[in-house]
């Protein structure tokens, strides 16, 4: 297997790359995906034991799939993360402000859950890791934040040769490892924005979700960072030489009738914006991932378009090779979509699709873990794995 040295390195073979959605306590959906990977990988390189931080030479996320990364990338299993999931989100998503705690107005007015819970949990997992730390993290990790003072993303990676990882100007090396995931998973409204020091001129900054942000779905973020010239890891491109893998927590197909658009006042403009950007944002990743390969799970995201099946954006003018090797995997939570998909005994109701969609309802962690779990046993396959990427 490679040394972290190696899985840095532009010219150590082919690389891997593992991409987490944000999506609250839905990254239990993520986990059920995962689940299949590496039991495919296992059973492709005949190690019954092998791990995705093996495989993957770069794995990050945004949100709560920074959490998930982060998790991989210190050498869990996916039963192991999936077991300190439940329990976690129970305790984070379980204690929220109240109204008679009148010490913590502030912090009442400002976010639902108390983030001391979420804390406590992510310094249980990951202890006094940094990220520049070399022997607790084994492969190459991003996490993707957004920094609410200059309204910047910022992809958080443990590369050494990284402009911000130990130099004049930051410090990355040296921030603790359930810092970086606070402040990528500080949903604003569930909890408060998170301070870190960063070193450099700025010393510290405040962070916000990363899903605030066109990269709550990071694959293409976290493409950039492997291969554009400002960023250390110079990785090279070519549908042969790079893989990309983006899992998601599960979408919601918007359905909203025309006549009850045009009565929208103010209030549901400003409760359904945030939904609506987030979606924008995340369907803008997938298409440009489609356009830049020929994905075997393309989908049509646009009509007029399609799935881009004969549209290749590459550097060579004819070529019929994209210019990465690219996977998708995400569930449509829609009551038909479900119900025709999965066809259950028992068919699913408005009402239990609505409690699934919740980023925040902890008691569906077993539920979401079985769906992505269901959706991963049919769609992830051998053949999406091609050969050319194995360790």
């Amino acid at each position: 297997m490679k040394t972290l040295a190696e899985k840095f390195d532009a010219k150590t073979g082919n690389k891997r790359i593992l991409a987490l959605d944000g999506g609250g306590i839905r990254g239990a959906l993520t986990l059920g995906y995962l689940k299949h990977i590496e039991d495919l990988i296992r059973k492709q390189h005949s190690k019954p034991d092998m791990l995705l931080c093996e495989y993957f030479d770069m794995i990050g996320g945004t949100s709560t799939g920074s959490i998930i990364a982060a998790a991989l990338a210190k050498g869990m299993s996916v039963d192991e993360i999936r077991d300190k999931y439940f329990e976690l989100g129970t305790k984070i998503f379980g204690k929220k402000y109240r109204w008679y705690r009148i010490f913590e107005i502030d912090d009442l007015l400002k976010a639902k859950y108390d983030d001391k819970a979420l804390i406590s949990e992510l310094k249980n997992v990951f202890g006094d890791t940094l990220l520049g730390d070399q022997k607790e993290i084994k492969t190459a990790l991003v996490i993707v934040a957004k920094r609410a003072d200059t309204n910047s993303v910022w992809p958080l990676n443990n590369h050494p040769k990284g402009k911000f990882y130990d130099t004049e100007h930051g410090n990355n090396k040296a921030i603790p490892v359930w810092e970086c995931v606070r402040a990528s998973a500080a949903a604003p409204t569930y909890f408060l924005p998170q301070s870190i020091h960063v070193g450099g001129k700025d010393s510290y900054a405040a962070f916000v979700d990363g899903g605030v942000s066109m990269a709550n779905n990071p694959a293409l973020q976290m493409l950039m960072v492997a291969t554009l010239k400002g960023f250390p890891y110079h990785w090279e491109m070519g549908e042969d030489k790079l893989m990309v893998v983006s899992v998601g927590t599960g979408m919601t197909r918007w359905k909203k009738l025309p006549r009850r658009i045009s009565k929208s006042h103010l209030l549901n403009w400003a409760s359904n914006l945030p939904e609506m950007f987030m979606q924008d944002a995340s369907w803008q990743n997938q298409q440009i991932m489609q356009w830049l390969s020929r994905s075997p799970t393309a989908v049509e995201i646009d009509s007029e378009v399609t799935a881009l099946e004969d549209d290749i954006l590459t550097d060579e003018p004819g070529r019929k090779k994209g210019l990465i090797h690219y996977l998708r995997y995400n569930v449509m939570l829609d009551v038909e979509d479900l119900n025709e998909r999965f066809k259950p005994s028992k068919p699913y109701t408005q009402k239990q699709v609505d409690s699934l969609a919740a980023m925040d309802n902890a008691k569906n962690c077993r539920k979401l873990y079985d769906l992505g779990h269901m959706a991963g046993a049919q769609e992830v396959k051998q053949e999406h794995f091609p050969a050319n990427f194995k360790v």
